[in-house]
């Protein structure tokens, strides 16, 4: 019983970081904003596509993530910094409307579930960074089902979240949710930011 506990607080623990790396919540306004131009069921389908993208990119990393870093001679790092550029050009866009629209024409529907949406907003450096580390702490493969079941629910959470964008836009108006993805955007810059510096700082130290 104890050891039942143990690894529920262990995977509750994994749910928890994720769930604040994400930030599936504020997420809600940059998915409505990246795909405000889409059909209900252009959206739908970004949704999906999203999560089942999210949800292979962790199932790799919990595996395999370690091993595809070494074979390309990655360093998690140098995905950091790469990371953060891709995060500061979709906060850009964000903060300029004109930006965005000329993202979007450049980009269908299932683009845009891919990236910037799967990767790296939701599965960014920061998740999949952590999800290989949770790998190295806790290596048996009942722990990777356990962390494969994790993932799963918070795929699942953050469809569901992301199902409600239409009732929250008609709920706080299109004004408040301008004003929201602004700040967002200010908020995605600088996660994007702190990625670049913190990859540079341990490069630095590593020297």
């Amino acid at each position: 019983m104890k050891n039942l506990f143990n690894n529920f607080y262990i995977y509750l623990s994994f749910f928890i970081n994720l769930f604040i790396l994400v930030n599936p919540i504020g997420m809600i306004s940059i998915f409505e904003n990246l795909t405000k131009e889409q059909s209900n069921l252009e959206k739908y389908k970004t949704n999906i596509l999203t999560n089942i993208t999210v949800f292979v990119i962790l199932l790799i990393s919990v595996f395999f993530g370690d091993i595809i870093l070494h074979t390309f001679n990655i360093s998690i790092s140098s995905f950091k910094i790469a990371g953060g550029i891709l995060i500061i050009g979709i906060a850009l866009s964000m903060l300029n409307e004109t930006l965005l629209v000329s993202f979007k024409k450049k980009n269908n529907s299932k683009n845009v579930a891919i990236i910037p949406l799967a990767i790296p907003l939701i599965a960014g450096p920061g998740v999949i960074s952590s999800t290989i580390i949770w790998n190295e702490h806790y290596p048996n493969f009942l722990n990777h089902l356990g962390c494969l079941i994790t993932i799963l629910i918070f795929n699942i959470l953050c469809f569901l979240l992301f199902s409600m964008t239409s009732c929250i836009k008609l709920i706080i108006g299109k004004n408040i949710l301008k004003i929201i993805t602004k700040i967002m955007g200010l908020l995605l810059m600088s996660i994007g930011i702190e990625f670049i510096t913190s990859g540079i700082k341990e490069i630095i130290f590593n020297i």
